[in-house]
Order: C-alpha cells, then sequence, then structure tokens
C-alpha cells in the first residue's frame, strides 16, 4: 500500500479530486485535512499559503493511473504529489485497499 499526499487551495477543489480519484478505483480512500498552512518559494518568490491535504491511500500497480488523472484534474501548474510506501500495514486494511483499487475501471 502507499500513501500519496497532495495539496490543493480549496475545500471544493479537495473533495472534487478525492471523489475522482475514489470513484474512478484510482484510490480506496482520501482524508482530506483542513488548515494546513505551506511556506514555499514559487517563480522567485516566498508564498505562505493555506492549503488542504489529501491524504490518499492507494497501491503501487494504480500509482501511475493516480498520478495522471490528479495532474489532469488539478488546479495547480504543479502540484504536490508525494508517494510513500506503507511501512507497516495491518493486513486487514491492505486487503482492503488492493480490493478497492482493483474495482477501478483501468
Amino acid at each position: 500500500m502507499w500513501v500519496v499526499l497532495v495539496t490543493t487551495d480549496t475545500a471544493e477543489s479537495a473533495r472534487a479530486l478525492a471523489r475522482t480519484v475514489v470513484r474512478g478505483g484510482y484510490a480506496a480512500c482520501v482524508n482530506i485535512v483542513p488548515g494546513v498552512t505551506s511556506v514555499y518559494v514559487w517563480e522567485g518568490a516566498e508564498r505562505e499559503e493555506a492549503e488542504y491535504l489529501l491524504v490518499i491511500k492507494t497501491t503501487p500497480a494504480r500509482y501511475p493511473a493516480l498520478e495522471a488523472v490528479l495532474r489532469e484534474q488539478h488546479t495547480y501548474t504543479t502540484p504536490e504529489i508525494l508517494a510513500l510506501p506503507g511501512c507497516a500495514v495491518s493486513a486487514a486494511y491492505a486487503a482492503w485497499v488492493q480490493k478497492q483499487c482493483t474495482a477501478g475501471p483501468d
């Protein structure tokens, strides 16, 4: 199982991305975490922005399709898409994630 972190600017955008990836079978579950503050440099200027963090659970096999959908649907020019392997995942939860992601249309 992989955990994919994605940030976006609005609650509406976060919910739309979450629904798209879950309904499409690209992810089993997405947690939306409001109240994230991101500090970064973009186009030479330091910025501090309020964002929403999406915590997406998927499988390595579904990641390429998930990333493609996120890039296509995201409102940012260069969205943060960071995939982390699950080092220790309960067997039952991992099986559920696998089942949900296998059900996708791709």
